[in-house]
């Protein structure tokens, strides 16, 4: 991709920056929230005049939040505030071990795989004190416990106010956006798979095109006896009842229908509903509809100089499994420290671009999954035959504990070497004997040297950086280790077994943080 810098600072106004982020949704929000508890000056600029979209309300606004998602909220200080979760697990507090052991814990295309066939002995490093693997939440909730967090820290919020044009210069870029010209450092785009951010900033955004046109959408039925309960793979696409009037649709129409930006009426909703289901059913309302398809596409670079990309903006697919939420929180928390590090000159070199390289793989992976999906959904005797086989893999517990691994992010990791196995994972929700977790401990988003031996030299080395800080303790399962260097993402970057490898401590350390000698030594070579 070729970046357009222009040379020399740009034009100077009132309204400077650290960072502007286009989209004002969970992404968006996040990663504010993560800038400005370093720190850092941040505006968002929002398109939407009002955050309650009634699409954000269950059950349209659902949502599947993975573990790596709920780690982030917890390490964060945040997952208290969710409660939507409570609410819909009540039903299911009194179930047997038998019924809870058949339970549904999620689906791949639609094949269920159950929670009695997940093998937990495999992930050694998840401890009882560990947070949910999985939870059902909804994009309201979380865009209001965010939007709280953002205000509280001290975040810019100007909703109604899209980004129409932006330039970058060596230093800064400006935004254009309500008549009104804004200047950051940075800018941000999460805002959402029509970016203007990503098409102004010229980014390629490469992939496959759609198989289906999806529907979702609350009707009143005049026959409901008429349609199968559950989710029913026909002929012609696919249709599921969640709850009394609330309809899932697939039409395999190659797209068609969601790329006419045609409106959707009661009258063509029951025509593909009555083609795919096979049934003459009779809607007689049709109150609220949205459309959507298994188009997959990823920007091929998550940064153009100044400018860089997040969640939906940065990467696109078919809404199965809820990957797509986790996927752009998990950007958020990766891109925020690194960004905030950058800005204050804590950075050391290549840090910022460590986020493409670390998060471009995962977004990947989440693509390949959600287009498998699509494949075996497909309405071909071809996809019927795949769709037999593997559902009696995940009916095994190998299978089962393999889906739940991808689907709730459990093997969700960054390639950091092979000296240990727990490198480049999430670091495990140690608890000390006080009751306190590392978890709790991250709440300020400073990377963490814990120790689990009161070590005087791994002390005096975390001293010498400041977004580091010392932690130690008896902790009442240390899995063998003595001590880890965690990033503040909470990502495990060394560990130590046995006797420490300063020299090892010291690279790795170097990768993600700058010491106060290094910081010293630069700002007197500005001079």
């Amino acid at each position: 991709m070729n970046t357009t810098i222009k040379s020399g600072n740009s034009a100077q106004n009132n309204t400077n920056y650290d960072v502007i982020i286009s989209g004002a949704g969970p992404v968006g929000l996040f990663l504010a929230c993560e800038l400005t508890l370093a720190k850092c000056s941040v505006l968002i600029l929002e398109k939407a005049t009002d955050p309650h979209s009634v699409l954000k309300q269950l059950p349209f606004g659902i949502r599947g939040l993975s573990a790596p998602s709920i780690e982030a909220l917890y390490r964060r200080g945040m997952f208290h505030e969710l409660e939507i979760h409570k609410q819909l697990k009540n039903p299911h507090q009194h179930q047997t071990h038998k019924q809870g052991a058949q339970r549904q814990a999620g689906h791949f295309a639609g094949i269920p795989f159950l929670e009695g066939n997940i093998d937990r002995s495999q992930w050694k490093y998840r401890l009882p004190s560990s947070t949910e693997t999985s939870l059902i939440s909804e994009m309201a909730e979380l865009e209001n416990i965010l939007s709280r967090r953002a205000e509280t820290l001290g975040v810019t919020i100007k909703r109604g106010d899209a980004i129409s044009h932006f330039d970058q210069h060596a230093d800064d870029v400006t935004v254009q956006s309500g008549g009104e010209t804004f200047t950051a450092k940075w800018l941000v785009g999460c805002d959402g798979a029509r970016s203007a951010v990503r098409k102004v900033g010229g980014f390629e955004f490469a992939g496959t095109e759609p198989e289906f046109t999806g529907y979702t959408a609350k009707v009143d039925i005049l026959d409901p006896e008429k349609l199968r309960p559950g989710r029913n793979v026909t002929e012609k696409g696919m249709y599921m009842q969640s709850q009394p009037g609330y309809m899932a649709i697939q039409d395999f129409d190659g797209g068609a229908f969601h790329g006419s930006e045609q409106p959707i009426t009661l009258e063509h909703v029951q025509e593909v509903l009555r083609r795919v289901s096979g049934t003459d059913v009779t809607l007689t309302k049709l109150h609220i509809a949205t459309t959507w398809t298994d188009r997959a596409r990823q920007a091929t670079t998550y940064r153009n100089g100044r400018v860089l990309l997040a969640g939906d903006a940065a990467h696109i697919h078919a809404p199965l499994g809820g990957q797509g939420l986790n996927l752009g929180l998990g950007d958020a928390m990766n891109l925020g420290w690194k960004l905030a590090a950058t800005i204050n000159n804590t950075a050391p070199e290549g840090l910022l671009d460590s986020y493409c390289t670390e998060r471009h793989p995962i977004g990947i992976k989440v693509l390949d999954w959600s287009r498998a999906q699509v494949e075996i959904m497909k309405p071909t005797p071809q996809a019927k035959a795949l769709h037999a086989i593997v559902s009696d893999l995940m009916n095994t517990r190998d299978g089962a504990t393999y889906m739940a691994e991808r689907v709730w992010g459990i093997s969700t990791h960054y390639d950091l070497g092979d000296h240990h196995p727990l490198l480049g994972y999430s670091v495990p929700n140690f608890e000390f004997e006080n009751g306190n977790t590392i978890g709790d401990l991250m709440h300020d988003g400073k990377g963490i040297l814990l120790d689990f031996e009161n070590n005087a030299t791994l002390k005096n080395f975390a001293a010498k950086y400041d977004q580091l800080k010392y932690t130690s303790g008896n902790v009442k399962n240390s899995l063998g280790l003595n001590a880890l260097l965690i990033r503040p993402d909470g990502i495990v970057a060394w560990v130590s077994e046995s006797e420490a490898d300063y020299n090892k401590l010291q690279e790795e350390a170097d990768k993600w943080f700058v010491s106060s000698e290094q910081i010293s030594v630069s700002v007197k070579g500005s001079f």
